[in-house]
């Protein structure tokens, strides 16, 4: 039986490599655009199909770097109203037909910043860290009814929201690189497409509620 996977926000961070990769494995693909903010735009996006095998929760959004005392009150808000409550909003939408069925899979791209955290970037680590938080814990609820739950959490992954590729050939950007990453470079988009896939596939049948470090060593 061919599969549907709901790909949110498909045309920014990881969802372009995604598509691609889920195409290739002809899995029927449906797509969001960004932003995706507001609990109606969810709704409107999953009402394009009634079945939804795998979901991909694809969101991101700039960290508004600065220290915690020049925190702005809607940059912490816009944070968390393009990260956390869209991921809400989706997993909320998705999980009664896939407890119904007994069988589904949620996968969040989410990042490394808060398990390690980055100075000058309190408001994203927060946010990023509720959506790893979230994710744990539905994964631990909905494990016992065969819907496979977890987070791709990455960083300094090529991607056109955090590291586009007009900054890869940056000697400022390739020293901080190698003064940060163990693997003294920038993961390839394929790789997170890859490991998605994975978790996506029915080979993936023990691993739920796992917050999964991509970030080249810079947290482990």
């Amino acid at each position: 039986m061919k599969r549907t996977v709901l790909i949110t926000c498909v045309d920014r961070y990881m969802g372009m490599a995604i598509q691609k990769k889920f195409k290739s494995l002809g899995i029927t693909v449906i797509t969001g655009d960004s932003p995706m903010t507001t609990e109606a735009e969810v709704v409107d996006l999953i009402a394009k199909t009634d079945h939804i095998d795998i979901l991909i929760a694809n969101l991101a959004e700039p960290p508004m770097t600065g220290p915690v005392q020049n925190i702005d009150n809607e940059d912490w808000n816009k944070l968390f109203d393009a990260l956390v409550h869209p991921l809400m909003y989706l997993v909320r939408a998705v999980a009664p037909q896939m407890l119904e069925r007994k069988s589904g899979k949620i996968i969040a791209v989410t990042s490394a910043a808060p398990l390690r955290g980055i100075a000058n970037n309190a408001a994203y680590c927060a946010a990023r860290g509720a959506q790893n938080g979230f994710i744990k814990a539905v994964g631990l609820e909905m494990a016992r009814s065969n819907v496979h739950v977890n987070a791709i959490a990455q960083n300094y992954i090529n991607n056109n929201t955090y590291y586009p590729d007009n900054i890869l050939d940056n000697e400022k950007f390739l020293d901080h690189v190698k003064r940060n990453v163990p693997t003294n470079k920038i993961g390839a988009a394929d790789e997170t497409a890859e490991l998605a896939a994975y978790l996506a596939s029915e080979k993936c049948k023990h691993m739920v509620g796992q917050i999964i470090p991509l970030a080249g060593g810079w947290v482990s």
